[in-house]
């Protein structure tokens, strides 16, 4: 039996993930689930901030690692199955713990999705690295956006099984469901990566100890000036990112019932699919930085047009419901350039042998700008959403005057 091309294994795997972490998505279901238990904007904050930053740190670590043993996809297993054993016991938490206080299981619930998060962060590391070194830099842009065409297409199933759930099944049981169809499509998503096998491990020579793989990155952000620029740039992406667990409690204020967050879900994933090709043929056609630059200048709308709104209160009900599923809708498609467009540069401005330390130094020094979301919840609980929504847009267009300083 002929061996499945890697563009073919990568995407493949990359599309039953990009599926299943939709059934889970911080913005909408895991925001809407918090909400609904809590009730608080501060708790709902911490569902995006843990997940970032919990995706971004452990990266430091397992770079100096990879970097050292030259091969990665160990810590890709770790990483991917532990994932999905995270969503697993998630599922079983809210299908036993339908009788359980709102506080206790609120409490498991978030420890579960710490878990999810941090496990989660030692996959990118492996995944970025074995990428690279399968997919020429002329198909990468290409593949993540198949990855995300492909996932775009299985989530708009998932949104209409999670109509369903969360229809006809009382809470918190709708979401034990989803949660267990979210695991589902990572464990198979594993299991197509994993046995693809990486690429022959890169040689290593000098092995430094972790110290001196620290100082390496200090040096790094202060001779690489693309390197420093493109961090910087990122931090004011963190603090964009704040509002986005947001749009759904503005939403949930403004009337929108969120029994129908299924809409809100269809919509994002509609946006991040119609998306899918235009950002793929952009990051090869065009380059990297000119979609990050792109990508840069669109973010500032959404949360502009959302302090419009609050502040002009120009929508009756029915207008409410139509103009929240086209904010969803483009930040769906935002959302995947963006990711598509941060993957894409990293991996142009990493030498070959330094890819697994530059991945590592990249993600641990963002990731503090990514707990801005349980700052935003402060905000909103004691100042208002609004609040959020202002520094959001202030910060997407310094993201956008810092990458305009990069040069191809």
């Amino acid at each position: 039996m002929r061996k499945p091309n890697r563009f073919t294994s990568v995407a493949a795997a990359g599309v039953t993930f990009q599926a299943g972490s939709a059934a889970v998505d911080s913005a909408t279901i895991m925001s809407a689930l918090v909400f609904q238990l809590t009730g608080s904007s501060i708790i709902v904050g911490a569902v995006t901030a843990i997940l970032r930053f919990g995706w971004l740190f452990p990266q430091l670590i397992v770079g100096y690692l990879a970097q050292r043993s030259g091969s990665s996809m160990h810590y890709y297993v770790i990483g991917a199955f532990g994932r999905a054993i995270c969503m697993a016991l998630m599922a079983l938490v809210l299908f036993v713990g339908s009788g359980w206080s709102a506080t206790v299981l609120s409490v498991v619930v978030m420890i579960l999705w710490t878990a999810y998060a941090f496990i989660s962060g030692i996959v990118a590391v492996p995944y970025n690295d074995i990428v690279a070194r399968s997919i020429p830099s002329g198909l990468r842009s290409r593949l993540l956006a198949t990855r995300f065409f492909g996932g775009g297409i299985l989530a708009l199933g998932i949104v209409a099984i999670v109509d369903n759930l969360v229809g006809n099944l009382p809470f918190p049981m709708s979401y034990s469901a989803i949660f267990a169809i979210a695991s589902v499509l990572m464990f198979l998503s594993s299991g197509v990566f994993t046995a693809m096998g990486e690429p022959a491990p890169q040689a290593t020579t000098a092995k430094p100890g972790f110290f001196q793989y620290l100082k390496d990155g200090v040096q790094v952000f202060r001779t690489d000036r693309r390197f420093a620029t493109f961090v910087y740039a990122q931090w004011c992406g963190g603090a964009v990112l704040m509002a986005m667990p947001f749009y759904v409690v503005q939403a949930s204020q403004s009337g929108f019932d969120l029994g129908r967050v299924a809409l809100l879900l269809g919509a994002q994933t509609v946006g991040a699919l119609v998306s899918n090709p235009l950002w793929g043929w952009w990051g090869d056609s065009l380059g990297k930085v000119s979609l990050l630059k792109v990508i840069a200048l669109c973010r500032i709308f959404p949360p502009l047009v959302i302090l419009l709104m609050g502040f002009g209160g120009f929508l009756d009900v029915d207008q409410t419901l139509y103009f929240f599923i086209a904010i969803f809708f483009v930040t769906g498609a935002l959302a995947n350039g963006l990711t598509i467009a941060v993957i894409g540069f990293l991996m142009e401005i990493s030498p070959d042998d330094q890819r697994p330390a530059y991945s590592g130094y990249f993600n641990a020094i963002t990731a503090p700008a990514f707990l801005l979301p349980l700052l935003a919840g402060v905000l909103a609980t004691y100042y208002g959403l609004m609040i959020v929504f202002v520094i959001s847009t202030v910060a997407a267009v310094l993201q956008f005057v810092l990458l305009a300083f990069i040069k191809k």
